[in-house]
């Protein structure tokens, strides 16, 4: 595994330029179950997800120690319950505002504070725009500090067979949307294939998964519609201290933790315990 190293005795590290799947990354930053383990490849900038016990050993051993993979330090949940507390003065309806400060105290505060805002549409799309800009700072600094440098992923365009009429003719906007379409009609297929081979767990951990890629994209979707002066605004909450009450409550939540997102160290508190 590649290794955040000098490059040599008190030299700078040389900047390295890789074509970044930022979305994959995204989800690798926010996911910080201490089970799964993400990696970004150097050459492709593509993400592979490691889970103990569903993965071979021998295949993430391998991985591990290959120098074109670099592993992903996601976001701690203390730094993501934070986000929460940052993201409630923000809201203008004070009766959310107090539901969202409730949800967010004790066990189970992130999936609260999720079910909370599934009736304010609005104010949970600001929410998971506002989420991802945060991610996106987490992002870009974690490849700064690796020396790398993030551009534009190729794209490999469908050549037709020298000499058809294919190869000499632009592809229509319709001819397009049927391909699109074809390809989801088969993934959706395959999707319904898998989901008759998996338990009621893991279907309700794939549902809860596609719930929330819906809800990043609409996120995403409202973000470009009202990224002006948002920067400026979350840089100067993002400056502000943690009060004493919220550091309380976060150091509340992480100790008793979390039926959504846990951290390592409680993982391994509870399972000291037993």
């Amino acid at each position: 595994m590649a290794d955040a190293d000098n490059g040599g005795s008190g030299g700078k590290q040389a900047m390295r330029e890789v074509p970044v799947d930022w979305e994959a990354l995204e989800d690798a930053f926010e996911n910080n179950a201490p089970e799964v383990h993400s990696y970004l490849h150097l050459g492709t900038g593509e993400v592979l997800r490691v889970v103990d016990g569903i993965a071979d050993p021998e295949m993430h051993a391998r991985i591990a120690s290959d120098p074109n993979y670099m592993r992903i330090d996601p976001v701690s949940s203390r730094e993501q319950y934070r986000w929460m507390e940052r993201f409630i003065p923000m809201v203008d309806d004070e009766e959310l505002q107090r539901r969202l400060t409730n949800a967010i105290d004790g066990k189970g505060a992130f999936r609260r504070f999720k079910d909370v805002l599934m009736s304010y549409g609005p104010e949970r799309e600001r929410w998971f725009a506002f989420r991802s800009e945060r991610l996106r700072v987490f992002m870009e600094a974690w490849l700064d500090a690796h020396a790398l440098v993030p551009v534009a992923r190729p794209v490999w365009p469908t050549e037709a067979p020298p000499g058809s009429p294919e190869a000499s003719q632009p592809i229509s906007q319709e001819a397009l949307a049927g391909r699109r379409g074809r390809s989801a009609e088969t993934l959706r297929q395959q999707l319904a294939e898998l989901a008759e081979t998996l338990g009621a767990r893991d279907l309700e951990k794939v549902t809860a998964f596609a719930e929330f890629v819906k809800a990043r994209r609409a996120a995403r979707s409202y973000s470009h519609r009202h990224d002006a002066g948002s920067g400026e605004a979350s840089g100067d909450r993002e400056s502000r201290e943690l009060p004493k009450e919220g550091a309380a409550k976060a150091e509340k939540a992480e100790r008793s933790g979390d039926e959504e997102e846990p951290t390592p160290s409680s993982r391994k508190r509870t399972a000291s315990s037993r």
